[in-house]
């Protein structure tokens, strides 16, 4: 068989760097666990008319069909428009309508899970990819607090990753429209989804398209320009825009909102993770509504690793309105590049904590004994392949990043176990030795922080 080529947009890890993936996801599965989010998982497909019903390209949507489907049989998955998931809002929107009967409102859903778009791929962005999605969702109304609580859910599993700076940025739609309403704008959609360009045309480009597209007057102009420069990681930024002069009652409200929102968060805040009020955040898709939110890392440039925000109609029954607001962590987004510059791995290869050294090969029956008495105590480890000499069976623990090796005692004599980074060597008990909590399970190292977390 020829040496296959790559598939580029369909990343593959090494089993270290997968290690450190695992982590990542454990950790933020505990984050929102803790937070009491109820785990979901939805299928891999969706119709058609559901995926493009956001907006979507239908050239990055992927179909499914059989290779030998007859066109006109009712069991073609082509004949029934089917096509893979590109996120994982649109299957929550339909799965919350179907089990409406079902489920408890709030409903508060994290859901890990494989998406697929069929994009040009580059690095960040990809064809097969996994994210991490935390949502609220209510029957009809929705408390705000939801806002502040998803904004501190996600702030905290952010901050207790060991990754390169990242910076949340937060704004309001209420308290942009408000502006743009209160500086006689007539189309603050308009200026709304010109903002969210700001940072790819820049302000003389920002300055014209307002002008061209959203029709304001060179005085409105500047105004817009002047909230988009305005950020703070505290509530002293409202004072900022107060002094711009605007007033609007939908105005009023966003800026109280966006600064319960900054408040609830504030004791994430740290150097290396930073929640900031951004005005010029505006998220150009016309169904938010209140809070949004865009996460960025400082060694992905532009590209945003986590984005979402508030919808007052995430899907309607007829009957009832469902309304939510949620975050989207891009997982593969975050792991990939970092992997790929050497600024994320895992501490081991394998999870075994322990390899159970053998003297001989008539000792493998007494290694699988030790090895069951610590697995049975959830220590994993595993017997050494072959009875070579123990400093090739080091070497063996050394190369797959096994922490400690057991050496199994002569007849009557107590079993060693040996801490192969340090050297140290104590006598050992299978069924009461333990290692540190940190050595139980491969974690994330990033070189970049200096940082190792269990």
């Amino acid at each position: 068989m020829a040496r296959p080529t790559p598939l580029s947009g369909f990343p593959e890890l090494l089993p270290r760097q997968r290690a450190a993936e695992l982590a990542v996801l454990d950790s933020l599965r505990a984050t929102f666990e803790l937070h009491g989010f109820a785990s979901i998982e939805t299928r891999a497909v969706e119709p058609l008319d559901q995926l493009l019903r956001k907006g979507e390209s239908s050239k990055e949507v992927y179909t499914l069909r059989r290779l030998q489907a007859e066109p006109d049989t009712d069991d073609s998955s082509s004949a029934a428009g089917l096509g893979l998931h590109f996120d994982l809002t649109v299957p929550l929107a339909r799965y919350v309508l179907e089990n409406a009967g079902r489920l408890e409102f709030p409903f508060r859903r994290y859901q890990i899970q494989r998406c697929w778009r069929g994009e040009r791929p580059q690095e960040g962005r990809y064809r097969e990819f996994t994210q991490a999605d935390i949502d609220v969702i209510g029957r009809d109304e929705l408390s705000f607090d939801a806002d502040v609580e998803v904004t501190e859910v996600m702030a905290e599993a952010l901050s207790r990753l060991p990754l390169p700076a990242v910076t949340l940025q937060v704004n309001n739609r209420k308290l942009i429209d408000g502006f743009y309403r209160g500086i006689g704008a007539s189309d603050p959609a308009a200026v709304i989804r010109t903002v969210d360009k700001l940072d790819k045309v820049g302000e003389d480009g920002a300055r014209r398209l307002l002008a061209d597209q959203a029709g304001l007057d060179g005085a409105q102009v500047e105004q817009c320009l002047a909230l988009a420069r305005i950020s703070g990681t505290d509530s002293s930024f409202a004072a900022r825009v107060r002094a711009l002069g605007v007033e609007h009652p939908l105005l009023d409200e966003g800026l109280g909102d966006l600064v319960r929102v900054l408040d609830a968060a504030a004791h994430t805040q740290s150097e290396r993770f930073t929640v900031v009020a951004d005005l010029k955040i505006a998220r150009g898709l016309d169904y938010y509504t209140g809070t949004v939110f865009e996460g960025r890392m400082a060694t992905h440039g532009d590209l945003a690793i986590c984005a979402g925000g508030r919808y007052d109609t995430l899907a309607s029954d007829g009957r009832a309105t469902y309304p939510g607001v949620g975050i989207s962590l891009g997982v593969t987004r975050v792991v990939a590049p970092l992997v790929a510059r050497g600024l994320l791995d895992g501490s081991r290869s394998v999870p075994s904590a322990v390899l159970i050294a053998l003297p001989s090969d008539d000792d493998r029956p007494r290694g699988r004994t030790v090895a069951r008495a610590l697995r049975a105590r959830g220590i994993a480890t595993e017997v050494a392949p072959s009875a070579a000499k123990y400093g090739r069976q080091i070497r063996h623990a050394e190369r797959r990043g096994i922490p400690y090796v057991w050496f199994p005692g002569a007849e009557g004599a107590v079993d060693q176990v040996k801490d192969i980074r340090s050297g140290d060597q104590v006598d050992a008990d299978a069924d009461t030795w333990m290692p540190p909590a940190a050595d139980l399970r491969p974690h994330i190292i990033s070189p970049s922080t200096r940082e190792s977390a269990p």
